[in-house]
């Protein structure tokens, strides 16, 4: 029987980790597939607290993991795969077959940005591809970029990027917009954003390079191709939260975030908290993931020392 088991392994979880490790708690880290999360794809992170030359993303997710090991926590590269939250003690099931039992689950699963599935986008992802503006974007002072979307996302990710690069091109794959009329109108008055309508990424060029040189472009309605020059994409066409596990079992919005009250990384089941990006679908950053990830094992601590003393009769 463990007392918290965490399952997931970005700065939400290991800080979860920490916490809870300094409480006595011995929590186990399930870490899922992807350990340090969507960071250990980022090369450099300059807007993490304390460090002020910036870190790179798998060294800050080593540290962090380091920290917690410090501490007490314990790791499995095991990923769950099947929960059982119907009664206590809380139940998980994970791809190797091995069935965990505990007292309180934190859910630190993250998302996942949509990608737009090119394998030289694989191959230059944190070398010129990104999905997080705000995390990257500095790096592109001075330099001309592409945004790929026509939702809301989208637009706030170009409207971000002017702040550094001197042209921002909106490729968008037909001519209508998912955004609002409001977030469009920002990115039409916008001098530094150009939008490119009915056309698609066929190819980011450069993977001989070792970083960006541009973009094969597809015309959707002739299928013309051209060659863009650019520094940097940003894919902005949505993220999906790692919560096909928790299907039924907690509330998910429309967008297949866990729902906490506003304020809180509680849900409906008591015992069970969310942290991070899987809760989380306004700002995706990893201060955020690392402060509600602190929160919840600060919850998970209170939930246990309560029920503790209501079964002892103290409470």
């Amino acid at each position: 029987m463990e007392k918290v088991i965490i399952i997931g392994a970005g700065p939400a979880g290991y800080t979860a980790a920490v916490y809870a490790a300094r409480a006595h708690l011995q929590p186990l880290v399930i870490e899922g597939p992807q350990p340090g999360g969507q960071l250990t794809t980022t090369t450099e992170v300059e807007n993490w607290p304390g460090e002020e030359k910036g870190i790179l993303g798998p060294e800050l997710m080593s540290k962090m993991k380091a920290q917690a090991d410090h501490f007490g926590a314990r790791f499995s590269s095991e990923t769950v795969t099947v929960v059982d939250f119907s009664s206590q003690p809380l139940k998980l099931t994970t791809d190797a077959g091995q069935t965990y039992e505990a007292q309180t689950v934190i859910i630190a699963t993250g998302a996942s940005a949509r990608r737009l599935g090119l394998e030289s986008e694989k191959a230059l992802f944190g070398k010129g591809v990104s999905a997080c503006a705000t995390c990257d974007g500095f790096f592109f002072r001075g330099k001309t970029v592409a945004v790929v979307g026509g939702g809301d996302a989208a637009m706030e990710e170009a409207c971000h990027l002017t702040k550094f690069a001197t042209q921002v091109t909106i490729l968008n794959r037909t001519d209508k917009f998912r955004a609002s009329p409001a977030m469009l109108d920002r990115a039409q008055a916008n001098p530094k954003i150009v939008i490119k309508d009915n056309v698609e990424v066929a190819e980011v060029l450069g993977v001989a390079a070792g970083h960006v040189t541009g973009l094969k472009l597809k015309d959707v309605q002739t299928g013309a191709m051209t060659d863009f020059p650019v520094d940097g994409v940003f894919t902005a066409i949505g993220h999906v939260p790692n919560t096909g596990a928790f299907k039924g079992i907690l509330d998910l919005d429309d967008l297949g975030y866990i729902i906490c009250p506003p304020g809180t990384v509680t849900t409906k089941v008591p015992g069970v908290f969310a942290a991070g990006d899987v809760m989380d679908r306004r700002y995706r950053q990893a201060v955020t993931a690392a402060a509600s990830g602190c929160m919840a094992a600060l919850e998970a601590e209170r939930f246990l020392t309560h029920r503790s003393f209501g079964e002892t009769g103290k409470a």
